[in-house]
């Protein structure tokens, strides 16, 4: 009954984005490259059990304005055939995502403190290093 309930209430909220797995970035030019992405309107980066995600607002052509309903329901693409209903959309609260990013400034913060910190750390390291032989 749960279900129905919902299903009521359903909005078509997975019928308003994709979301598309991309490559986990290593240097700081790919995560430069993400920011990129986060420059352009609708669009999204977030992080999902370690897997990097590229989330792009963009509502469904077949999802009723009216009523929220698939006007294609019968002959849906695969990907929403497996679409289950204990992964609907429809919760209370934000998702729990590992990084997410909605801006590019948001990377451009991140790159800073994960490449530019982290090399000022190693050159305090080696000075240190370079004091300890003297």
């Amino acid at each position: 009954m749960a279900k129905k309930s919902q299903c009521l209430k359903c909005t078509g909220l997975c019928c308003r984005y994709f979301a598309l797995p991309i490559e986990t970035p290593e240097s700081k030019g790919d995560y430069n490259d993400i920011r990129w992405y986060l420059c352009h309107e609708d669009i999204t980066v977030f992080v999902e059990e370690g897997d990097w995600y590229l989330n792009i607002k963009n509502r469904c052509r077949h999802l009723s304005k009216e009523d929220y309903r698939c006007r294609i329901y019968d002959k849906r693409p695969r990907i929403c055939r497996g679409y289950r209903h204990s992964d609907c959309d429809f919760t209370e609260g934000e998702y729990e995502y590992d990084l997410h990013f909605t801006t590019d400034k948001e990377m451009q913060d991140y790159i800073k403190i994960k490449f530019d910190n982290n090399a000022s750390e190693k050159q305090k390291v080696k000075r240190q290093k370079k004091r300890k032989k003297k």
